[in-house]
């Protein structure tokens, strides 16, 4: 049996449960974000106005407040949680992948979201486009944004973020209407 590494060497927590309708996974947390112990500190970073714009929360949160964010059903995680820096910096082992996997696999989130194609790339092992994949982890869907990275700022683009809310919404809805469905089929 492999036991599991241990988290009190981890620069950021997982923010992760069974439940959740989205994590967000970068690929390792910023000088700035390790020194603050916050996912995506640096003033420059637009992921929590993106988080806001797009409508997945309903105010924009300071980085501090990344442990509220399981409240409107979404989590965070790195394919590097022991090291951070640019992805530049990052040695060449620090991205764990089965780690990964197996997180999601055991919490099954409805969408995992990396935050940038580097991450993605990282984890699927091939180049990939924004957007919905047509790979999943179980029945995790898998989803790619731009990176919200102030050092990124020149392929910004919201409009990944708004389709992956939007994208939110019909899974929740989806998950709604087969409760509906096993609601009835249970009274018949």
């Amino acid at each position: 049996m492999v036991m599991p590494k241990s988290t009190e060497s981890h620069i950021l927590p997982d923010v992760l449960r069974p439940g959740l309708k989205l994590v967000f996974c970068g690929t390792a947390a910023s000088k700035r974000s390790a020194a603050e112990h916050a996912y995506y500190a640096h003033p420059g970073n637009l992921f929590w106005s993106a988080l806001f714009e797009a409508g997945l929360t309903p105010r924009r949160l300071a980085p501090s407040e990344f442990p509220l964010l399981p409240e409107y059903g979404i989590g965070l995680t790195d394919l590097a949680k022991r090291h951070s820096g640019n992805d530049d910096e990052l040695p060449r082992d620090a991205f764990d992948v089965p780690a990964l996997l197996a997180k999601i696999e055991r919490h099954q989130p409805r969408l995992l979201a990396f935050t940038s194609k580097n991450a993605a790339r990282a984890a699927l092992g091939h180049a990939v486009d924004h957007g919905l994949q047509s790979e999943s982890i179980g029945s995790t869907r898998l989803f790619v944004l731009p990176s919200p990275s102030g050092q990124a700022r020149g392929h910004w683009d919201l409009t990944p973020w708004q389709v992956l809310a939007d994208r939110v919404d019909l899974s929740a809805a989806e998950a709604i209407r087969s409760m509906q469905t096993t609601a009835i089929d249970r009274k018949r």
